[in-house]
């Protein structure tokens, strides 16, 4: 009696004529170990790999979302960077104030008028190596942790409300006619702000942490000292307080999220508005 014949042997579907005992986990399709690759569960084939891999712009995304506070450390570096920029023509760099980019560049009321940059390029220069590293070390510190509690984007839009808004308070306080303000104490001011309000909507009382400690102290600090922008500090302060308002919801209660994006862009434009407005009445 003639025995039946073997069943022929399966082909990939890549290589017709390669014999194949193994199918796509995904597909269900036979293919060959040159065609499937190990995946989490099972073997998969190269195109169902390829159709599952995330599209460019996704993967940029997330790779980006997994670096830490990126703002927080290139506002830093552009802070330095100005600094650098600002004392190379300085060769006392500790003290820094004979130079006349940094000049160029402060927040002088007089020149606001024809040069309205200066509200925004203020925020980033320092009156020497000491002033510099007060503030960085403080974004440091307090940049990272906000930044990974709201986002980038809302981070950024927090840190230059209050950066304008600290403008604004050098601009109503500032008592020395044609005097020079820079810094971004006013930005760092802001953060402490919007901590502040943070734990204070939360039902924390922000003098009992160490966050509320060390802003109390700067705060003692910025009136008993002289040369310091009594303005700049309290209108950053209060920016970036505000912008938590919106930002931070009320203990358990949810907030409406576009609240979070036009509030510190609303605190920006009232800013730049009323610091324009004030030093046009400024005598020439």
């Amino acid at each position: 009696m003639a025995l039946p014949q073997p069943p022929a042997a399966p082909s990939c579907f890549r290589h017709p004529g390669r014999e194949a005992w193994r199918a796509c986990t995904r597909c269900q399709r036979v293919a060959c170990n040159d065609c499937l690759v190990q995946a989490s569960i099972g073997s998969q084939c190269v195109e169902c790999l390829k159709q599952a891999k995330p599209a460019v712009a996704t993967r940029v995304k997330d790779g980006l979302a997994r670096r830490p506070a990126l703002v927080s450390y290139v506002l830093i570096g552009i802070n330095a960077v100005v600094f650098l920029l600002t004392s190379a023509d300085d060769a006392r760099t500790v003290v820094n104030r004979s130079s006349s980019l940094l000049y160029d560049l402060a927040l002088v009321e007089p020149f606001v008028r024809d040069e309205p940059y200066r509200l925004l390029t203020s925020g980033f220069i320092h009156f020497g190596l000491i002033h510099l590293l007060f503030n960085m070390f403080a974004l440091y510190n307090l940049g990272p942790a906000m930044e990974s509690m709201i986002g980038r984007t809302k981070f950024l839009l927090v840190y230059l409300a209050s950066l304008f808004a600290g403008a604004l308070g050098a601009v109503v306080l500032t008592r020395t006619f044609g005097a020079a303000t820079g810094g971004a104490s006013g930005a760092v001011f802001g953060m402490f702000g919007a901590y502040a309000m943070a734990m204070w909507k939360q039902g924390i009382n922000p003098l009992q942490t160490q966050i509320g400690g060390v802003l109390m102290f700067n705060l003692v600090y910025t009136f008993l000292r002289p040369n310091i922008s009594i303005g700049g500090h309290l209108g950053g302060l209060i920016g970036g307080a505000v912008c938590a308002l919106a930002i931070f919801p009320w203990r358990m209660r949810r907030t409406d999220p576009r609240l979070a994006y036009a509030v510190p862009i609303g605190v920006i434009v009232v800013s730049i508005a009323l610091s324009l407005a004030l030093v046009q009445q400024l005598p020439s």
